[in-house]
């Protein structure tokens, strides 16, 4: 039984909790809207109410329109998931060689290519920009293409790149062309020019002081290829029937696991896959940016397809998204997507954990101990940790895993927090670093 005024509640916690102006979500099973409406303000002086019609960010959403742009391509024999990307973008070059030869547009996909976060230059805004920038930048290669997955932005926009050099179009042009005109999809672009156009956009938002506060939308440049598009739940229902097209065959391998990530979830392209979730797989892509929490998703054996927009960053739309499909499945409304087990360690296995880490866009996470327990500092909140196996700490209250990674002095050089990884400072040079690394 779909208890929907139970999920409605669990939704106003979490807005009362997080403070989510607003929120859109829509769920259709096997083509038809079973559930769909908008909580809270569009914009918080007008106080323009939230609708499913309403317009906003989507963030890494886009991701997927992009990886569904290659995989057409891909069956269209315009090119190969196995290709080099130096085959179609021969000025590709990173400052390690080889790694540079190795990476295929598979790795680009799967956010697999061995290189990590670096940090973000959203004012470049062409291509052939970009690919200087990745010439010259200097970073630590986490291991072989495939070894190691972290998501990436600045390799996966290289996506964006290969449409074009293969199409002979301007990839948002091709995405128009290709996928958002064919479904009608008429509340949704890549440019913020003709989002002026439109009525009913959500402003968006950021969390100072505990309070919402307007923000600017980013223009973020290159990165447009990961994160650009900005459209309403309805329209993304739309986008979700091709998905749900049988005849679209290429679509299957977007819900093939590439690489374990967190918990039982998979990446594969351009998609979080979770299967034997209730007997279903979940299938599903995240996004956030200032004034964008966003989640899309949907489950093939079911028919469903659900999303989630807000207008505010750094909010658990995946959250929602997830209460949303367990209503439609019939199941607990707070139903997790894994639950990760107890393990006792010993106070003598702690130090191996200790350190600070970082990622090459600036994020830092600080592993302490205190009275003989680990506790964790990101994004200025403080966890404590207990463990969920050897390579596993899990931060309470709210259960988001870690995955850490050991050299051979079985003393952790990396973690795994939600899609990034986290390289632990000042531990060995670089050189020793790779060697170390890039063969375990």
């Amino acid at each position: 039984m779909r208890n929907w005024r139970q999920f409605e509640k669990y939704v106003a916690t979490i807005m009362e909790n997080e403070q989510i102006p607003g929120v859109a979500v829509s769920v259709s099973e096997d083509g038809e809207v079973i559930y769909e409406r908008g909580f809270g303000k569009a914009d918080l002086t007008t106080q323009e109410a939230v609708t499913p019609e309403t317009i906003f960010g989507t963030a890494s959403i886009t991701k997927t329109f992009v990886g569904l742009a290659i995989l057409m391509l891909a069956e269209r024999e315009a090119l190969m998931l196995n290709d080099a990307v130096k085959k179609h973008l021969p000025e590709f070059q990173l400052t390690d060689l080889q790694l540079t030869e190795d990476i295929q547009i598979h790795h680009l996909l799967s956010h697999t290519t061995g290189v990590p976060t670096i940090k973000r230059k959203e004012f470049l805004t062409n291509f052939t920009q970009h690919l200087a920038y990745l010439k010259e930048v200097e970073f630590r290669p986490l291991g072989k293409p495939g070894e190691y997955f972290c998501y990436n932005n600045d390799l996966f926009l290289l996506l964006g790149a290969i449409i074009e050099r293969v199409t002979g179009e301007n990839y948002k042009e091709f995405i128009k062309k290709e996928i958002i005109m064919p479904q009608n999809m008429n509340r949704t672009t890549f440019y913020l020019e003709e989002l002026q156009q439109f009525e009913n956009v959500a402003t968006p938002y950021i969390l100072k002081d505990g309070e919402p506060v307007e923000c600017a939308w980013p223009t973020l440049g290159n990165y447009a290829v990961g994160g650009g598009i900005r459209s309403s739940v309805s329209d993304l229902q739309k986008y979700g029937r091709i998905f749900m097209d049988q005849t679209n065959t290429f679509t299957h391998n977007m819900r093939i696991p590439v690489h374990r990530t967190l918990g039982t979830s998979s990446y594969g392209y351009a998609a979080q896959i979770t299967p034997d979730y209730a007997g279903v797989t979940l299938v599903e892509h995240g996004g956030g940016q200032p004034g964008v929490s966003s989640n899309f998703g949907y489950i093939p054996e079911k028919g469903l397809v659900i999303a989630v927009l807000t207008n505010i960053t750094g909010v658990r739309a995946e959250a929602i998204w997830l209460a949303a499909a367990n209503t439609a499945l019939g199941i607990p409304v707070n139903r997790k997507r894994s639950i990760e087990p107890h393990y006792y360690m010993k106070e003598n296995e702690l130090s191996k954990f200790i350190g600070t880490y970082k990622t090459g866009e600036g994020a830092t996470l600080l592993i302490s101990a205190v009275i003989g327990q680990l506790q964790a500092s990101i994004d200025g909140e403080t966890f404590m940790l207990r463990a969920s196996n050897e390579q596993t700490l899990v931060m309470t209250p709210t259960e988001k895993s870690m995955r850490f990674y050991f050299d051979e002095t079985e003393q952790a050089w990396a973690v795994l927090v939600g899609l990034r990884m986290y390289v632990k400072e000042g531990e060995e040079d670089e050189t020793n670093y790779w060697h170390n690394n890039r063969c375990r």
